[in-house]
């Protein structure tokens, strides 16, 4: 991808288990302007996750002593765990790279308050809510627990499309990848556009 005139911060937003941290991996990859906006979480990292590469890692106590230092564009608690975007950070990234948030409606209703942020905001989701359950039970990163939780936050999350720029259907990962470097392009050329978000009505009867 040629780099344009200026950088552009992409939003991906969905339920849990629709597959936006693979995409955003895969952009990242393939386009390295692009930087993931690493999100600051009291979450206890994962086995194959690094600190300061996947998320910082921190306390309640420091995230909490990051709000009242008013650090935060966006911050929220999702599942029992607090997560949040770093100021500094995006101020710092936007300067030489383009920048890919991995967050949800509630990250993105925050950051969309900013109107010095030129969004661009994609909403993924799947044909159905049972793909949502399959793949969280496929990649088995969650307990029962968890899996029950995150599948019924589905419908209250997908309320929430209408905050956003594109909906996408992840049916199948590299169409979806295709779908979103095209958006990525017509931003770069000035001429992104909103689409009707009528057409995906019936996506998820």
């Amino acid at each position: 991808m040629k780099h344009d005139k200026k950088n552009i911060m992409l939003i991906l937003s969905s339920p849990s288990g629709v597959g936006k941290t693979t995409l955003t991996k895969k952009i990242q990859q393939k386009y390295p302007n692009f930087k993931v906006s690493i999100s600051h979480t009291t979450r206890k990292p994962r086995s194959n996750e690094v600190n300061g590469v996947d998320y910082h890692f921190v306390s309640n106590e420091k995230f909490e002593e990051l709000i009242s230092s008013n650090m935060f564009y966006e911050y929220a608690k999702i599942y029992k765990n607090s997560y949040g975007t770093s100021k500094n950070s995006v101020d710092e990234s936007i300067k030489k790279n383009d920048i890919i948030f991995d967050i949800d409606w509630q990250g993105t209703k925050q950051l969309s308050k900013h109107k010095k942020l030129e969004l661009v905001k994609i909403f993924l989701v799947t044909k159905n809510r049972e793909e949502v359950k399959k793949r969280l039970i496929g990649r088995n990163q969650n307990s029962d627990e968890e899996i029950k939780q995150r599948f019924n936050s589905f419908l209250e999350d997908v309320k929430h499309w209408v905050d956003y720029d594109y909906i996408l259907i992840n049916d199948n990962l590299d169409q979806c990848f295709k779908q979103i470097e095209k958006i990525i392009f017509d931003q770069k050329k000035f001429s992104l556009t909103r689409i009707n978000l009528s057409t995906y009505s019936n996506a998820l009867v």
